[in-house]
């Protein structure tokens, strides 16, 4: 008893402390993914809390419902207006874009530091994906007067990139472990099988979970109930069979959130405040499982990589992922620098932690400190970088 007691009042001090510093980090600019990140490291082994924290099991799970909530909203808060805006330039960066930048960043670590190409390859996969829930809050808490597109653009991609990172990070580590696919045909059949699966789950559950709030007609109360369960089950059940939960769990809460009746209003505004509650779990554990005093060896090696990503990886990507739809330089080069990293990159290293991967905590530890410098350069530097380019928000006229 006293033992669950201790956990409840930590959980609730950490809940105090997670919401106090987004109120400051609001106050101060100071990025909002950061200063949660910052609060899990202060409570963690190194910190003055002085929380162990290693268990990497509890760590996926964690991880993988707070991301089925966060995917979820992200869906839900997807207009239509911006699926139609965007929708085929953040199709071709969720993909090609993904696996040219996991090429180029896998590159520069072999050339660089010597890695094995497996690993290289590896550590290109899990920092490829942008993050939803960095991107979503740099772009509506700064305010940031960009067009319409560009904002679509990498909200989109970053709710739909996920499925391509997973596909490479579990491929790479079923190579390196000897469990690995036999043949590029297996290796498109998976590819098409997380994509198409997780697309055809998504978008079917979304209209099945719709035609149910509207004919159970549940109270204001229990339909975000509903819809948070249904959510759940749809990103549980995806995976399951092989398929993205991560792609299904967005494009169900995008068909939800884009109904003309008023089924969506309520769910919208409750899975705001979930989604929000999911992001804050989801970086206190992160900044929990790391533990500080490690990393100084792996700064040096970690920032070239961060260079590589940022300046050289992503902004190729991203002008070869938009010259066939024609967007202006200026707008390229900001979708290349919004881009952030969060909490996805983190997660996914914890799958080759999972499977034994000799270099597994090394990765996830250089990992992290690409993360921390994404968020702290671009996202402190994002709103100059717009004013910069000379963007500004579409005319309404």
């Amino acid at each position: 008893m006293s033992a669950g007691n201790e956990i409840i009042f930590v959980a609730g001090v950490l809940s105090l402390l997670a919401v106090l510093a987004g109120l400051a980090s609001a106050r101060i600019g100071t990025p909002l993914l950061l200063a949660l990140i910052g609060v899990g490291m202060l409570a963690g082994e190194d910190g003055p809390g002085g929380i162990p924290f290693n268990n990497f099991q509890a760590a996926y799970l964690i991880g993988s419902l707070a991301l089925a909530v966060i995917l979820f909203q992200g869906g839900l808060n997807t207009e239509r207006s911006m699926l139609r805006k965007a929708l085929w330039p953040s199709v071709v960066l969720a993909t090609v874009g993904v696996a040219i930048s996991a090429g180029i960043v896998g590159a520069g670590a072999v050339f660089l530091f010597g890695s094995s190409w497996q690993e290289g390859l590896l550590l290109g996969a899990t920092t490829a994906p942008t993050d939803a829930a960095a991107v979503s809050v740099l772009l509506r808490l700064t305010r940031i007067s960009v067009p319409s597109r560009v904002v679509a653009a990498l909200e989109v991609e970053s709710g739909i990139n996920d499925p391509m990172s997973v596909l490479l990070t579990v491929g790479l580590v079923g190579i390196m472990t000897g469990a690995g696919h036999s043949g590029p045909g297996e290796v498109v059949l998976l590819f098409l099988k997380e994509m198409g699966g997780g697309t055809a789950i998504g978008l079917a559950s979304g209209y099945v979970l719709l035609r149910l709030l509207r004919w159970l007609r549940p109270t204001s109360s229990v339909r975000p109930l509903l819809a948070l369960g249904g959510a759940l089950t749809v990103f549980g059940g995806a995976q399951m069979l092989g398929a993205s939960g991560f792609l299904a769990a967005y494009l169900a809460g995008a068909v939800i959130g884009n109904t003309d009746g008023t089924e969506g209003e309520s769910i919208v505004r409750f899975l705001d405040t979930f989604g929000w509650l999911a992001q804050n779990a989801l970086f206190l554990m992160l900044g929990l499982l790391v533990t500080p005093h490690k990393l100084p060896p792996l700064l040096l090696p970690a920032l070239a990589i961060s260079a590589i990503l940022v300046l050289i990886a992503r902004p190729i990507a991203v002008a070869a992922c938009l010259a066939p739809f024609r967007w202006t330089a200026r707008e390229g080069a900001f979708v290349a620098w919004a881009g952030l990293r969060g909490g996805v990159p983190i997660y996914l290293t914890i799958i080759p932690l999972l499977a034994g991967v000799a270099a597994g905590q090394r990765l996830f530890e250089v990992v992290f400190v690409v993360v921390i410098v994404s968020v702290a350069v671009q996202g402190w530097t994002a709103k100059p970088v717009a004013r910069l380019l000379d963007l500004h928000e579409d005319d309404p006229t």
